[in-house]
Formats: C-alpha cells, sequence, structure tokens
C-alpha cells in the first residue's frame, strides 16, 4: 500500500526510540550493565545493530549516518548556546590549572593514538594488507573525540578515496568506548577502595545505578520556563534558536567554500559542528548583549544537548556495517587495543602525579580519552557522587584548552589530502607536538610525586 507521505525518517526514528527504551529497561533490570555503568543509548545501540546486521530489520545505513551527523552537529550547537551558570559548591576555585592539565593531556593522548595508529598501518601494509595510509589515524578520532567526529571526518575522506572511513571511524570509537566501560569504571573502584578518592564514597545510589529515579526520590528540576505557553512553549523556543544557528552555520560553510579550493572546501563539511559552535557562541553573546540573555534556560537547553547526544550514540553504533568492519577486524582490534593500553598506561602515570584530586582527575581525562567529556563525567562521577570537588567544573573548561590541540591535530590529519604529505611527515609532527605538551607539564610544574 502506498503512503501520502515518506515514513522512511521517522519510522527509523521511532526505531531509535525503541532501542533505546529497550536500553533502559535492561540497564533498570539487569546487573550487569549497572556494574559497568553502561548508558542506555549504548546499550539500544548494540542491540539494533544486532538486530540490522541479522537481517530482522531493515534500516537504511545511509540514512542512520544522516541523522548521525546532524545530531552530532545539533550537540554542539546546544552546547554552544548553553548559558554558563556560577558553580556552587567551588564559587572561589579557579578551575585555570586543572583545565590546562587536561588539555595537554589531551595533548599527549590524541597524538600517542595517531602515532600507534599510523605505525601499526605500516607493520600491517608490510605484511600485505592493503590498509589506507590514514587507517590508523581513525584511531584517535573514535578514542578522543567519539563517534560523532568519527563519523563527520570518515565520510569526508570517503570523498578523498578511503573507502569505508565512517563507518570504520565508528568502529574505532566503539572500542574506545568498551575502554572506557569495561576499565575505567574497574579503575575507579580499585583507586576507591584504596582510598585515594577525596570524598570515599561508600556505595553509590540505586538511581545512579539502575539509571532511572526511584518513586518518592527527590527530583531535580530540568530547566525553568522563559516563555509563555500560551505564546510559544519554552522548549520550542530554544529549539528554534538551534536551528537558526544551523541554517545559519550551512550559509556560512557554503560561502567560505566558494573562496577556497574545492578539495578544502569539501573537507569544511567534516568541521561544520566546529562551525556550529562558534556561530552558536555569537548568536549567544547577541542576545545577552540586547538585554534577552534571561531568556535562554541552561537547564531546557542541556536537555536539548543531552536528547541529541543520545539518539547520536544510539544511530552511530547501528550505523555500523559490520560485514565491513569484519573484513578489517584484524588491523582494529590490534590498533584498538594498543591505543586503550597506552592510553591507559598513560593516563594513569599522569594523573598520579597531579598536586590534588589525583583520583578524580585521572578517571575524568581517560573518560575523555576513551569517548567524550559525558563518559569523563560518568567515571568521575564514581569517586565524586556529588561533584564536590572542582575537577567536574575543570573538565567542562578543559576543552578551551585542548582545542589548539584537537583543531590542530585534526588539521593535520587531513595534510595527506589536501597538500599530499606523506603519513611519515605527519606521524614526525605528531612525535613532536606530545614531546612539547608532555615538556609543557614539566616546565608548569604539573607533573610531582605520585599520589597513588
Amino acid at each position: 500500500m502506498d503512503t501520502p507521505f515518506p515514513f522512511e525518517p521517522l519510522l527509523l526514528f521511532g526505531f531509535m526510540a525503541i532501542m533505546l527504551l529497550l536500553g533502559i529497561f535492561l540497564r533498570s533490570s539487569l546487573k550487569f550493565f549497572q556494574r559497568f555503568l553502561i548508558p542506555s543509548c549504548f546499550i539500544g545501540g548494540g542491540i539494533g545493530l544486532i538486530l540490522i546486521s541479522t537481517g530482522l530489520v531493515n534500516v537504511s545505513t545511509s540514512l542512520l549516518e544522516t541523522f548521525a551527523y546532524h545530531l552530532f552537529t545539533i550537540s554542539f550547537i546546544s552546547l554552544g548556546l548553553t548559558t554558563n551558570v556560577q558553580n556552587d559548591k567551588h564559587p572561589a576555585i579557579s578551575p585555570v590549572k586543572g583545565s590546562a592539565w587536561m588539555g595537554l593531556v589531551s595533548g599527549v593522548i590524541m597524538s600517542m593514538q595517531a602515532i600507534v595508529g599510523a605505525l601499526l598501518v605500516f607493520l600491517f601494509n608490510s605484511t600485505g594488507y592493503n590498509l589506507h595510509p590514514t587507517f590508523g589515524f581513525l584511531a584517535p578520532l573514535g578514542f578522543t573525540q567519539g563517534p560523532g567526529q568519527a563519523l563527520s571526518i570518515g565520510k569526508v575522506w570517503e570523498e578523498f578515496g578511503f573507502e569505508y572511513a565512517a563507518t570504520l571511524g565508528l568502529s574505532f570509537a566503539v572500542f574506545g568506548f568498551a575502554f572506557a566501560f569495561f576499565v575505567g569504571v574497574p579503575l575507579v573502584n580499585w583507586g576507591i577502595r584504596r582510598g585515594y578518592s577525596a570524598q570515599a564514597p561508600k556505595s553509590l545510589p540505586q538511581d545512579f545505578l539502575s539509571g532511572i529515579i526511584q518513586k518518592g526520590s527527590k527530583k531535580e528540576s530540568a530547566g525553568e520556563l522563559t516563555t509563555h505557553s500560551g505564546n510559544a512553549d519554552t522548549l520550542a523556543f530554544h529549539a528554534a534558536l538551534v536551528g537558526l544557528v544551523y541554517v545559519l552555520t550551512y550559509l556560512l560553510v557554503r560561502g567560505i567554500g566558494l573562496f577556497i579550493s574545492e578539495e578544502v572546501a569539501q573537507s569544511l563539511w567534516g568541521f561544520f559542528f566546529f562551525f556550529g559552535v562558534l556561530v552558536a557562541l555569537f548568536i549567544r553573546f547577541l542576545i545577552t548583549r540586547i538585554g534577552l540573555g534571561y531568556m535562554l534556560d541552561p537547564g531546557v537547553q542541556r536537555r536539548i544537548t543531552g536528547w541529541s547526544i543520545d539518539f547520536l550514540i544510539i544511530s552511530t553504533v547501528m550505523a555500523i556495517q559490520v560485514v565491513i568492519v569484519w573484513q578489517y577486524i584484524v588491523p582494529i582490534i590490534t590498533i584498538s587495543l594498543a591505543s586503550g593500553l597506552l592510553t591507559t598506561f598513560l593516563v594513569v602515570s599522569l594523573g598520579r602525579r597531579t598536586w590534588a584530586y589525583s583520583l578524580e582527575r585521572t578517571v575524568g581525562i581517560y573518560g575523555i580519552g576513551t569517548g567524550n567529556v559525558s563518559t569523563g563525567l560518568l567515571l568521575l562521577r564514581i569517586a565524586d557522587p556529588e561533584f564536590e570537588t572542582p575537577v567536574a567544573l575543570e573538565l567542562g573548561v578543559q576543552a578551551i584548552f585542548s582545542a589548539p590541540f584537537v583543531l590542530s591535530y585534526m588539521l593535520l590529519m587531513h595534510a595527506p589530502f589536501w597538500w599530499g604529505w606523506s603519513v611519515e611527515v605527519v606521524v614526525m609532527i605528531y612525535a613532536g607536538a606530545m614531546l612539547l605538551s608532555l615538556v609543557l607539564l614539566k616546565l608548569f610544574k604539573f607533573l610531582g610525586p605520585r599520589k597513588f
């Protein structure tokens, strides 16, 4: 039977919603998922991937990737529109030192992962494999930058001849999350048992473990109304701002593309999220400057960010093409294990030498190095359930200090495509950048005696 309108996009959204609901139910019911604090979106995405891969559900991979790409951008735009809230617990503590430490450590981690990935690709190709020269650079994209950027950059690289780069990048992101949950959670629990946590929680609340606020428990506010419901819903207003920024960002990227080479212009779509953040910050500044900043509610805006990230992870996990990944399973597993183990070693080695809150800072940056900021906050909350240390604030501010490393390193990954640089030259630059980050950590006296 013919339908009067296309249903595929909303049916796919409905399928992702069902998978999220299933993930929420399983997280609240099974101790295994609670023990490793695996998010419902990851559980649901994994189940959806199985259903798609076995042919039980027929879903367009291209449409899943489209959903993921746009949700990724929406999450960053929403972050840019979120107004700052004063830290009630530590209003007098500056997060600069701790955030700067995290930014430098991010530089060490990302460059190390790129070097390891590239060297292992050289090794595999010398034994008969025919991997794309930049195959190893998917490791830092998946581990440190997360599934959104792995997908965005991967799709751009496919235009340059790197076949299946998007789904391969997503597979590295999944392995990164696996390290965050199955290594990061035991790591923080080990530190708590040894007494290295500043707050030394006796046990995690059931709400945190099950992922559902229990009946009768005190509930946090999701936000406050800033528009009258008789005029326009507050959620609709904040979503409309996201839409405004999205259109302006699209016009900006299209406009820049008119004045640069076609190759670089094509790559700009992989950085669409970054331009989105800049435009969002500008729009937020304008709204505040004209005296309408009171209409921006951070609680409501965070709900939009959280919604987009949950569905982003579901769509990216389900978008992985298992048949393609299986063809490269040996290089993927080898590079992922090497990157994950060395990331663990580096983070623990550097984290245990911080001046204070060593365990909290270690697990926070470990979550970022194997996933994203949300993963870092998840691990931090095990050691600091009420976010009573300043580390949670540092995790948010660290993006400012890590941005020069992240952006320059991501641009460097494009050098073989844009300027024809050899991967060997790029690896040498990464090695120099990694050494520079380590020197700066020592120069700024961010490393001291071991704390654990």
